[in-house]
C-alpha cells in the first residue's frame, strides 16, 4: 500500500467519478480502477460498489476513506515536521522592513542572497522608521533597515571637497581619526596658493572659519612642505595638492567630517543570530553593502 493510493482512494471518495477522479490524480482511469482493486485485495474486502452511472462507498469503504484521510494529514504534518527540525521555520522565508533611503542598499543585498539562496523566499516592505519598530516588535518582519544621522562623530571642521588639511607624520594630531577646530587652536597655520581663484576663496574663508587668519603663513605647496616638516604646524590646502602630500612619508591627511560618513544604516534583528543561519547571511551581505556605498553600520539583534 502506497500513499499514492491513498491519495487517489481520497480523490475517488469526493468525487465518486472514477474518470474525474482518475484526471486529479494524474493517472488513467484504467489505472485507477487497478489501484482500487489491488486496495481491495490488500486489505480482504470491497471498498467501492461500482455501476455504470455512479460510484458508491461500502461501510468499510467510508471507514477506510477516513483512514485515508487521516494518514494523508498525518503525512503532511511530519513533512512539515522534518523541514522545520532541519532548516528553521524562520529560514524558509526572511521578511525584510526598510524605509526609502535605504533603498540602495536592501534590494541590492537581497539580489545578492538569493543567488546565494534561490530556495528561501524574501519579501521586502517598505515602511516609514515608526511602522519598522512595531512589525519588528511584533514579529511581523525579521529584519529592519533604517539610516540615521551618525552619533560618532567627533569633528567639527567643515570643510569643502576642494580643501585638505595635512601635518607631518611626527605631529601630535597625526594619530587621531577625527579632530576638533579647538585642537588646532594651539598649532601655527600655513596656507598654499591656489591657481584657481574659486579655490582660493575657499582656502580663505576656511582659514578665517579656523580663526587663524592673523597668524597664517603662506606659500606655495613646496615651501608649506618644507616649513611643516619643521614645525608643529598644520597646513591647508587644494584637493589638487594631496597626490603630492599622500605621496611624501613624511606627511599625513587629517581626518574631518568630510571625510567621514555623516550618516549610519541601523540593522535590527529579532532573532538568536546563529552561524549559518539565513538571517545571518542577510544581515552580512547588508552590512557588506552598506559598507560599499560607504555607509556606517550599527547591527542590534
Amino acid at each position: 500500500m502506497r500513499f499514492e493510493q491513498l491519495e487517489q482512494f481520497v480523490a475517488l471518495g469526493n468525487l465518486r467519478h472514477f474518470r474525474q477522479a482518475a484526471e486529479q490524480t494524474n493517472i488513467s482511469t484504467s489505472a485507477l480502477t487497478r489501484s482500487i482493486q489491488t486496495l481491495e485485495d490488500e486489505i480482504g474486502c470491497e471498498l467501492v460498489k461500482r455501476s455504470t452511472r455512479s460510484v458508491k462507498l461500502t461501510e468499510q469503504g467510508e471507514l477506510f476513506l477516513n483512514y485515508c484521510k487521516s494518514t494523508l494529514s498525518e503525512l503532511d504534518i511530519t513533512r512539515n515536521t522534518i523541514k522545520q527540525s532541519l532548516f528553521g521555520r524562520d529560514q524558509q522565508r526572511v521578511v525584510v522592513g526598510y524605509t526609502a533611503q535605504a533603498s540602495s542598499i536592501v534590494p541590492t543585498s537581497c539580489g545578492q542572497f538569493l543567488a546565494d539562496f534561490p530556495n528561501v523566499k524574501v519579501e521586502m516592505q517598505l515602511l516609514n522608521e515608526h511602522d519598522l519598530l512595531r512589525k519588528l516588535q511584533l514579529g511581523e518582519i525579521d529584519i529592519s533597515v533604517y539610516l540615521e544621522s551618525a552619533t560618532s562623530l567627533v569633528s567639527d571642521i567643515h570643510l569643502p571637497d576642494q580643501l585638505v588639511l595635512f601635518v607631518a607624520k611626527q605631529h601630535p594630531l597625526a594619530t587621531q581619526d577625527s579632530i576638533r577646530r579647538s585642537e588646532l587652536a594651539q598649532y601655527p597655520m600655513y596656507g598654499c596658493f591656489s591657481q584657481s581663484k574659486q579655490v582660493q576663496n575657499m582656502l580663505n574663508e576656511a582659514v578665517e572659519g579656523l580663526n587663524k587668519s592673523t597668524n597664517v603663513k603662506i606659500g606655495n605647496i613646496s615651501q608649506v612642505i618644507d616649513g611643516l616638516k619643521n614645525s608643529q604646524s598644520f597646513a591647508i590646502a587644494s584637493i589638487e595638492h594631496s597626490k603630492v602630500i599622500a605621496q611624501d612619508p613624511e606627511l599625513i591627511l587629517l581626518k574631518t567630517n568630510k571625510d567621514a560618513s555623516h550618516e549610519q544604516i541601523v540593522v535590527q534583528t529579532s532573532h538568536q543570530l546563529g552561524s549559518g543561519s539565513h538571517v545571518s547571511n542577510l544581515l552580512s551581505l547588508i552590512e557588506q553593502t552598506a559598507q560599499k556605498n560607504a555607509v556606517a553600520t550599527a547591527v542590534n539583534s
